[in-house]
């Protein structure tokens, strides 16, 4: 948190510190510095509701359909609208923009959509994001199948001490297929780990664990797709895999 601390210290009088409230360690800080003379902002998640797929920002002018979703994304929307206010936007001129907003590249990035499916890829890999992106996606749809695939490919990721994080991390998921190549590990110089030791790590009956990638994508073409949602999760390709290309083959 000194980085944090450090931040708001540079702040200069009449300032405003526009800040996360759900995060106790940076509202504790917030109240820290309570008497710096500066303006404080917080915010959380924007109101919201979820129709057939589609997430609605509730506002005193109505509501504003997204092309994103999520409450990590939401809570993110809440900061910017006050940064954007702070700068001298309206908040009509603020949704207005933030209605055709897609996304940031990797987050949640829409791979696919047929009338049935969808299949996004992102970024997340660390426990926190793994957690929060499987929940999203499933809360977005809570009527259909949810098939979420990570990969275990940064070198926290596979470390034996570092796994036991990811306890819970996609019990969400109606599936949860877990990916590591143990070439890998050799490559970082790790120790091994068994596909045992990382399905125990995961904590949920829903793991499933594959330590070849031909055989997580045999797995899904596998997968009746009729009313189900695909989620790839990985800093990596799962050894090369092209995912428009499987999105092809699985979304005819």
């Amino acid at each position: 948190m000194d980085q944090f601390r450090i931040f708001i210290n540079k702040i200069e009088k009449d300032g405003q510190l526009i800040y996360c409230e759900k995060d106790p360690e940076v509202k504790k800080l917030a109240e820290e510095f309570s008497n710096k003379g500066i303006g404080y902002k917080p915010y959380s998640v924007h109101p919201y509701r979820i129709e057939s797929g589609v997430t609605y920002l509730i506002t005193s002018n109505g509501e504003v359909p997204l092309r994103v979703f999520g409450e990590h994304n939401l809570q993110n929307l809440s900061g910017a609208k006050l940064v954007c206010n702070a700068l001298g936007l309206s908040n009509e001129q603020f949704y207005q923009a933030i209605s055709s907003f897609k996304g940031a590249s990797k987050r949640l990035e829409l791979v696919k959509e047929t009338a049935q499916s969808v299949f996004y890829k992102d970024f997340a890999h660390s426990p926190s994001k793994l957690k929060a992106t499987t929940a999203a996606l499933k809360q977005q749809f809570p009527n259909r199948r949810l098939i979420a695939c990570m990969e275990l490919h940064t070198f926290s990721s596979l470390n034996k001490a570092f796994l036991v994080q990811y306890q819970g991390a996609m019990e969400t998921a109606d599936r949860a297929l877990v990916y590591f190549n143990p070439h890998t590990l050799a490559h970082k110089r790790l120790p091994d780990i068994s596909a045992e030791e990382v399905k125990a790590a995961f904590g949920s009956n829903n793991v499933e664990v594959y330590t070849a990638a031909d055989k997580v994508i045999a797995t899904l073409k596998s997968e009746q797709w009729n009313n189900a949602n695909l989620l790839m999760m990985t800093s990596g390709n799962f050894d090369g895999v092209d995912f428009k290309q499987l999105a092809q083959e699985l979304f005819h």
